[in-house]
């Protein structure tokens, strides 16, 4: 159960290797988190991030899980839960592309629609589940601006995050009441070894910046939190400048 402040005594973290992931882990670990689960293809780098979390005190477990394959979903997310309350899920996989790559590559473009948001709609609505049969519990879900308006840049990858996005809201609508929230987050770019090459846009944030985000949104109970919160201003103009003009526009 969630402590007095409102903070997670236990986390599931679905994309154990992300930067934001662990960033958020962290910090929860600091504050009184105590259990914690790494869900990802097993690696050298998920039993890394699990090592790093066990020396700041918290008892952490890895777990087999994979976004590409559904039909594993329920029974890996199952074991978790069999094990006890979990009180915070935190959906952290996805991946960039690469948006030239993809577009000659219809199969490459596919393979990000399927992390991103096949995936994602899989393990949100097991976790929805199972956060629902307990009573209680958070489900964080990592968006991106990135969904907020299609970007000659990044289009493929910003319309799985539409998507994700679009699917997150409608999940927290599908809950309210039920005991249990959904908090959407939206990052700007943030530096990271997935974005490392890329040419910053403005108001580059970092994994420990959406960490701090996610930790106050929890506390407010929030259901959408944009990082840095002046996006929140930036996306809301944007969105309304007309497409020919915003063709021309360098975002």
């Amino acid at each position: 159960m969630k402590d007095a402040f409102g903070l997670p005594q236990s986390l599931l973290v679905l994309g154990g290797t992300s930067e934001i992931a662990l960033a958020t882990a962290r910090r929860l670990i600091a504050r009184r988190t105590r259990t914690v689960w790494l869900a990802g293809r097993p690696s050298p780098a998920l039993e890394t991030a699990a090592d790093g979390l066990r020396a700041l005190g918290a008892d952490v477990r890895t777990l087999p899980f994979d976004a590409l394959d559904p039909g594993s979903h329920e029974p890996a997310l199952g074991k978790v839960f069999a094990e006890g309350d979990i009180d915070v899920v935190l959906l952290a996989f996805g991946i960039l592309g690469d948006q030239a790559r993809d577009e000659r590559e219809p199969l490459s473009a596919v393979r990000v629609a399927q992390t991103n948001y096949t995936g994602a709609v899989s393990a949100g609505l097991v976790a929805a589940r199972s956060l629902q049969t307990q009573g209680h519990g958070s489900l964080v879900v990592l968006s991106s601006v990135a969904g907020e308006r299609a970007r000659r840049s990044n289009f493929i990858y910003g319309s799985s995050k539409a998507g994700l996005d679009v699917f997150a809201q409608g999940l927290g609508d599908a809950l309210h009441g039920t005991g249990v929230h959904v908090m959407v987050v939206r990052p700007g770019f943030v530096r990271s070894k997935m974005t490392a090459g890329l040419a910053e846009t403005p108001l580059a944030t970092t994994p420990g910046a959406v960490a701090a985000a996610v930790e106050l949104g929890l506390r407010r109970r929030s259901e959408t939190v944009w990082v840095p919160g002046r996006l929140r201003v930036v996306m809301s103009a944007l969105r309304h400048v007309p497409r020919g003009l915003f063709r021309r526009l360098p975002v």
